[in-house]
């Protein structure tokens, strides 16, 4: 009896020095059903997909496969079985191979023509269908873990901050769970309640298994982790303190090394992605308006939209995927963005419906063509008052050889078309513009205020280690931050401090007037989370706490300009031509599209008014105009817009491939600078277009009525 109540005295002594209000362990497994549903809507809209129609016909799956996919889900979190997301990439791909069928069986009894080129479409679409949603898995493991990767440096800080002061794993965990922001902070709770539900019987058994997950993605975090749970057998309080900062340089130090032998790899892939997905696409977009005369009815608009806005789209987006997922994790953008006071402005929905109507009357002129052939209006150049392009029609439709009308095969709807991209581009700008435009200043202005934080921390250490209160303390470094960003927010602790009488906990993380909610940085809440622990152990061990934090943020400020300049070449190369060399040759590639059509018009026009003329060096007009039926060629405004739209889809796959190569998984970034590149890529390509058209019909008219014909 004796030895329980030694035991139970010094145990409620123990429990007084190492409890903390702010961590509450019990609550973790309680609340880690409603928290998983809270962060991952998204998710849970494949689980259910899957639970629907995975659940249709029973798959058995290998054994190897069921291990790899089962892998990839438990990263995710996704609570569904691998024979379920298996079969659900089978019915999908019957869904859309059925349906494109359905809908050929529809045109032919429409139009009583059978396209044998369709049905091979279709069946390239329902694999595209069926790949997509047998590569769910991976994709979203590779999303987790790219975004979970991230924090893993906070992540060490807090635990290692943590256990300085007090040694316990148990509680460091739980500290770093309760203050780090999703995923990783899902993966930790997922700790305690393996836990909890009986699982695992400690802490240290869950949270080897939990690390096991990342031993080949993040081999570094895993060693950093077990130097942790090997600084709790130290005897010696020094040697304990070197291990855990040996745990963070560890840390520090793979992640570099790994993002150093990912920026001379990645190049030879990028190269890859801009030559096949852009450059070839785009120049084989110049045969195709002879190519189809050649070839009949064999190549049709429709089938060009497919293959240029369907198939190499999907080829790009799997080659950038092939580079992601070769991605290191442990640096980028760890930010919650859910978490920013302004996300409501993210969130709405508003500034796509004033998008629209900003770029609904450019979509309209894009397709106003149409309308004046309703209205059959179709005027000559030379009636608009341009005599230079001669008797050529502005929109030409042309009638076909079974009575229907085909084109238009114009200058002028070849110029209105434009405007649907165009119109296409600002619908999204404009949207993501009133999107982000607040967030993104709100970022770039905490980002400037945590660069002078980290040597204003470096002070307030300083001011702590001398035996100077922490109230007392931050008097003093507001005075010497005076002109500084950082002066407001120690004023203002200092103002709860003095006049109002708060501790110094809720001096800071007051709701209604503490600082932190005037400077929403992660870094300043992270620092004085760590401060308001440190303080109750003593000035010292606060002291000590916040000038490691300081040394350490500097460390990862360098790795992460580090990392930016080891990327910064390839990236930039991927940028500029995405923004200017490949809307520049997409746009005069589509110049000379007109420019040919406007040759074998004005060819005909001769055949019709002069007869069969002979023209030098060539031969008879009939010849030609026999062999290039303009009637058969895919028209230019087609062509245009195939091309187009392929530029804006583009401009989507590889801004996210390059924010995410760049700063992980960063959804704010993505969205403005996919935003950026639209605008400036998209104009450039629709100016380059509509300047190179007219110069080269200018070209071609000039060339034309200079030849001596009959």
């Amino acid at each position: 009896m004796e030895a329980d109540e030694i035991f139970k005295k010094y145990g409620r002594k123990l429990d007084e020095q190492i409890n903390s209000e702010d961590i509450d362990i019990s609550s973790f497994s309680k609340e880690y059903q409603s928290f998983k549903q809270d962060l991952m809507p998204q998710l849970s809209r494949y689980e259910q997909l899957c639970k629907t129609l995975g659940n249709i016909v029973k798959i058995n799956v290998s054994e190897k496969d069921r291990a790899k996919i089962q892998k990839q889900l438990d990263v995710s979190h996704a609570e569904v079985t691998p024979s379920q997301t298996i079969t659900l990439a089978m019915v999908s791909f019957i869904l859309v191979l059925l349906a494109g069928i359905l809908l050929d069986v529809i045109l032919y009894l429409l139009t009583s023509n059978f396209s044998i080129m369709f049905l091979v479409l279709t069946l390239i679409a329902s694999l595209f269908t069926a790949y997509y949603f047998y590569s769910k898995p991976s994709r979203l493991a590779n999303s987790y873990r790219l975004k979970a990767s991230s924090q893993m440096v906070p992540c060490m800080l807090y635990i290692v901050a943590y256990m300085k002061h007090t040694s316990n794993l148990e509680r460091a965990v739980a500290f770093a769970a309760q203050h780090l922001s999703p995923p990783l902070s899902l993966d930790l709770r997922k700790v305690f309640w393996d836990i909890e539900t009986g699982k695992f019987s400690n802490i240290k058994d869950s949270l080897d298994d939990y690390l096991e997950s990342w031993r080949e993605s993040s081999l570094e975090f895993v060693e950093s982790f077990h130097l942790v749970e090997s600084s709790l057998y130290e005897p010696s309080e020094e040697r304990r303190v070197q291990i855990l900062e040996r745990a963070l340089q560890v840390i520090l130090d793979g992640i570099y090394e790994k993002t150093l032998k990912y920026s001379r790899e990645v190049r030879s892939p990028l190269t890859n992605i801009y030559m096949l997905g852009i450059v070839l696409p785009t120049l084989g977009i110049a045969l195709l308006p002879l190519a189809s005369t050649l070839l009949g009815d064999v190549l049709q608009w429709y089938q060009v939209f497919v293959i240029f806005n369907v198939i190499i789209p999907f080829f790009v987006f799997y080659m950038t995927s092939e580079v992601l997922m070769k991605r290191p994790g442990g640096y980028g953008e760890a930010e919650l963005l859910e978490l920013n006071p302004d996300y409501y402005k993210f969130k709405t929905n508003k500034p796509y419906l004033m998008a629209f109507f900003a770029a609904l009357p450019f979509i309209l002129l894009g397709f106003s063509p149409f309308i004046f052939q309703t209205l059959n209006i179709d005027p000559t150049f030379t009636q608009i008052g341009a005599p230079f392009l001669g008797d050529l029609k502005i929109f030409d439709f042309k009638t076909s050889d079974t009575g229907g009308l085909i084109g238009p095969f114009g200058l002028g709807a070849f110029l209105l078309s434009l405007f649907i991209p165009l119109g296409i581009a600002l619908f999204f700008s404009i949207a993501y513009k009133m999107k982000t435009q607040e967030l993104i200043k709100s970022r770039d202005s905490t980002k400037n205020l945590e660069q002078e934080f980290t040597n204003s921390l470096f002070q307030l250490g300083n001011r702590l280690g001398d035996g100077m209160p922490a109230e007392i303390a931050f008097q003093h470094v507001a005075a010497s931050t005076r002109g500084q960003t950082t002066e407001g927010f120690f004023k203002i602790v200092n103002q709860n401090l003095q006049q109002l009488g708060m501790s110094l906990e809720n001096a800071i993380f007051n709701p209604r007037r503490g600082a932190i909610i005037y400077y929403p940085s992660g870094l300043i809440s992270t620092s004085m989370k760590i401060l308001v622990e440190s303080a109750k152990r003593g000035l010292q061990i606060a002291a000590r706490g916040l000038m490691s934090i300081s040394e350490y943020i500097k460390n990862i400020q360098k790795i992460n300009e580090r990392m930016r300049d080891l990327l910064a070449e390839v990236l930039s190369d991927m940028r500029s031509n995405m923004t200017f060399l490949a809307p520049v040759l997409a746009g005069i590639v589509t110049g000379l599209a007109i420019m040919i059509a406007m040759i074998l018009n004005k060819l005909e026009i001769f055949k019709q008014t002069g007869g069969d003329a002979a023209i030098p060096m060539i031969g008879n007009i009939s010849s030609i105009t026999n062999l290039f039926d303009i009637t058969k060629m895919i028209p230019s405004y087609y062509l245009q817009l195939a091309i187009g739209i392929y530029l804006v889809e583009i401009v989507f796959i590889l801004t996210s491939t390059l924010v995410t190569v760049d700063a992980g998984e960063d959804k704010l970034r993505r969205i403005n600078e996919t935003g950026k590149n639209l605008r400036r890529g998209i104009l450039l390509y629709v100016v380059i277009a509509g300047i190179s058209s007219l110069a080269l019909a200018l070209l071609a008219a000039v060339a034309l009525s200079g030849m001596n014909i009959g």
